[in-house]
């Protein structure tokens, strides 16, 4: 292994606890970067054994999931991402679940005008997120991986990370560079997620990867719809995808009508049309575009009401 590829742990096994608790300890924690003077590490899940790593003898995707708090607060090993990395793994997956700098951290108060921390704090996850993407690409035959075939998938403020870490990459912003020559993701899976342009609209200068969206129609704390300032954008998913049909982009997303933030947290709640993008979209490369508007009859729950903070108060 390269020298920069420093291993600090290897677990032997998953741990699993039978039905009421599904705890899952990574097979390795590495660190994939230092900056002001945080150490960021990456836990790697590989594959379990005797799972199916294959579809059509393809090998399946890579997870890189980035997780969500707002910028201000979260981890890589917040216990309720268990269960569905679990799920990733019994099935074949191989995913990293990483750390990035959290620029919010002991910020009291976030709104309009406070959009200059939001902008920095939002790059800064972009830049660690680009940095692990690079260290797992370096890396790539210890993980028994293929750089062409990473997704990204991230909640609130992780899926705010990954949908702007495309956008850049697809407009050639200079924070990409650290990427591989060429490099793009393979598909990209967002809940709740959105992107923060300076640059007016929400436009794409390069094809992005396959998205899927998923979005609660009354989200308060990452806006569904979009807020402006001037030729300030922060456009939710509702926004971005206007662009991606517009476009005729390969994506889908799904509306959940009168639900709020707690889509953010429903990776494993819709993990079979994760599994229908993943297969027909990214890895048959399909352009099989969906657009669902999805009332489960489910009173909405009131999960991260009081744990998150509002990046803006109001939509239009």
């Amino acid at each position: 292994m390269k020298k920069s590829f420093i291993l600090l742990a290897i677990l032997a096994g998953l741990a699993f606890s039978e039905q009421k608790s599904q705890a899952i300890e990574p097979t390795g924690t590495y660190i994939y970067a230092q900056k002001d003077s945080v150490t960021l590490m990456l836990d790697y899940y590989d594959a379990a054994p005797g799972s199916k790593t294959t579809i059509d003898g393809k090998q399946k995707p890579a997870i890189v999931f980035v997780f969500g708090g707002g910028f201000f607060s979260g981890s890589r090993r917040e216990k309720s991402y268990d269960k569905w990395f679990t799920r990733l793994t019994n099935d074949g997956f191989k995913v990293f679940s990483i750390d990035y700098r959290l620029g919010l951290k002991g910020v009291k108060k976030m709104g309009v005008a406070q959009r200059d921390l939001l902008e920095k704090a939002v790059q800064m996850a972009v830049d660690d997120l680009y940095s692990a993407t690079a260290f797992i690409c370096e890396n790539a035959n210890e993980f028994g991986v293929d750089p062409a075939n990473i997704v990204t998938s991230g909640s609130s403020a992780g899926a705010i990370t990954i949908m702007q870490a495309e956008w850049e990459r697809a407009n050639s912003h200079p924070a990409a560079a650290v990427l591989p020559e060429g490099f793009k993701y393979a598909g990209v899976m967002s809940f709740s997620g959105a992107v923060y342009s300076k640059e007016g609209k929400v436009k794409y200068k390069q094809e992005p990867a396959p998205t899927f969206m998923f979005h609660g129609t009354d989200d308060r704390i990452v806006t569904y719809k979009q807020i402006w300032f001037f030729n300030i954008r922060f456009a939710g998913s509702s926004i971005v995808e206007k662009t991606f049909k517009k476009m005729g982009y390969n994506h889908r997303i799904y509306r959940y009508e009168g639900h709020g933030h707690e889509v953010s947290m429903y990776m494993d709640k819709a993990y079979d049309e994760e599994m229908a993008f993943i297969y027909t979209n990214v890895m048959k490369g399909k352009k099989v575009n969906v657009d669902a508007v999805v009332d489960d009859g489910e009173p909405a729950p009131t999960w991260g009401a009081g744990s998150q903070k509002k990046l803006y108060a109001s939509q239009k």
